[in-house]
């Protein structure tokens, strides 16, 4: 197996680990707001409970759905200055921009997300009366999953070859 074929392996295992872990969320979102629902019109008495976790779930959707999206290469980019780039300046500015994200991921995601569900693990929430840390703690997780995924895009950009999973995989 040649190094291609292993960063492909992992850019489909991360890519179907994190399109599990999203839909899942949303399959777990829409059950709890048509339970809400039920409770408040049907039986008159509504389940607070699902609001809070509607809520965290959404934060962690995004979180998630935003590595995702930077492994595939279908964040928000604009296109207007790279796309009137020559092919070699065209890929000195995409690893420009993979190392910038990189270091936001690392430095903002995992080190401040650590920092910030760490410092949050003695706070609980109102309803759920689980520690906070614990839904911050999606912000390191996904920092490193962001963090892989531009590492895996750096090596595309510096090889010149695209990186596709195998087949099956995502």
């Amino acid at each position: 197996m040649t190094t291609h074929d292993r960063i492909a392996r992992v850019r489909g295992v991360l890519g179907a680990v994190l399109l599990a872990t999203a839909g899942t969320l949303l399959v777990l979102m829409t059950f709890l707001v048509l339970y809400q629902v039920f409770t408040r019109y049907v039986l008159g008495a509504p389940a607070a409970f699902t609001e809070e976790l509607v809520r965290y779930a959404l934060i962690w959707t995004s979180f998630v759905s935003a590595a995702y999206a930077f492994l595939h290469r279908k964040h928000m980019a604009l296109v207007l200055v790279r796309d009137r780039l020559p092919g070699r300046a065209r890929r000195g500015f995409l690893l420009g921009a993979d190392v910038l994200v990189l270091l936001f991921a690392v430095v903002v995601l995992v080190v401040g997300g650590t920092m910030l569900a760490l410092a949050a693990r003695h706070d609980y929430s109102a309803l759920l009366g689980i520690s906070r840390g614990l839904v911050y703690a999606i912000a390191p997780v996904s920092g490193l999953a962001i963090a892989l995924a531009q590492v895996l895009n750096i090596w595309e950009d510096v090889t010149g070859e695209p990186v596709v999973e195998a087949e099956g995989t995502d």
